[in-house]
């Protein structure tokens, strides 16, 4: 079974770790935090460390670097503190691990919990550094597909259309992932109306819609409003299994000096 770490958690800061989903000075207009850079293998279980009201997951790394381990989430939620996620790499480990007691909020997280979006590329970007704001250099497929949903609700796409050009744009990398590359490959296409492009290029620019934003705003604020109201907490519905692998990547951080 379980065993805590010495004391209770204490009311320090929620610790958030966000990217390029949202800038840290519009997250801080909504919740007050300790805001550090997207979560990677080992910085949940170092936050752990640091006794948070609870940890957000907005933005991870993956790919290059080690994804953020479901086991010290679930370390996280065990030993006391709530593990909430959104938008990126945050729905798609709270989708994974709702049923232990991680909570997901927004769109997104929704759509992966419920089996309508099942591929990680689907939230994936690449982005400048930490030091520019992590600017985004591609277009997240959640993103694209709310806005060519809002188009055909706007009467600006057709329904063929809507559908290919989700297509073209699922298909490529999300290296390559933007509008300017969706559509430029979908004038190529005989079967789409060149007066619908036409239409949406125009439409774009103050139709464009960013789910991803969305969805980190709603998380930000749900810790927020819960913290008001007394009700940030987590009951883990599991026993954390102290494995000889978790003792193995834990044990360096976990009985470091303090």
């Amino acid at each position: 079974c379980s065993q805590r770490l010495k004391g209770p958690v204490m009311s320090n800061p929620v610790i958030v770790f966000l990217g390029p989903t949202l800038p840290v000075a519009a997250a801080r207009r909504v919740l007050n935090a300790d805001y550090r850079p997207p979560v990677a293998q080992g910085d949940v279980l170092r936050a752990v460390m640091d006794r948070p009201a609870a940890i957000a997951i907005i933005d991870g790394y993956f790919e290059n670097v080690p994804a953020v381990w479901h086991k010290e989430i679930l370390f996280a939620m065990s030993q006391g503190i709530p593990v909430l996620g959104a938008a990126s790499m945050g729905a798609l480990r709270a989708a994974e691990l709702a049923a232990f007691g991680m909570e997901g909020a927004g769109a997104i997280f929704d759509a992966y919990a419920d089996g309508r979006l099942e591929d990680d590329d689907e939230v994936a970007v690449t982005h400048g550094p930490a030091e520019l704001g992590y600017p985004s250099l591609s277009e997240a497929m959640v993103n694209i597909r709310r806005t060519l949903s809002d188009a055909h609700a706007a009467g600006v796409l057709s329904v063929p259309t809507r559908r290919r050009l989700q297509e073209i744009a699922k298909d490529l990398s999300y290296r390559d992932r933007n509008y300017g590359r969706m559509l430029r490959e979908a004038e190529e296409e005989a079967d789409i109306d060149p007066a619908e492009i036409v239409a949406f290029r125009e439409w774009l620019p103050t139709g464009r819609a960013d789910q991803k934003r969305e969805d980190a705003l709603t998380l930000l604020t749900r810790v927020r409003d819960k913290i008001t109201s007394g009700t940030l907490g987590v009951r883990p519905l599991y026993s954390f299994e102290h494995t000889t692998m978790w003792e193995q990547v834990a044990r360096p951080l976990l009985h470091a000096p303090v």
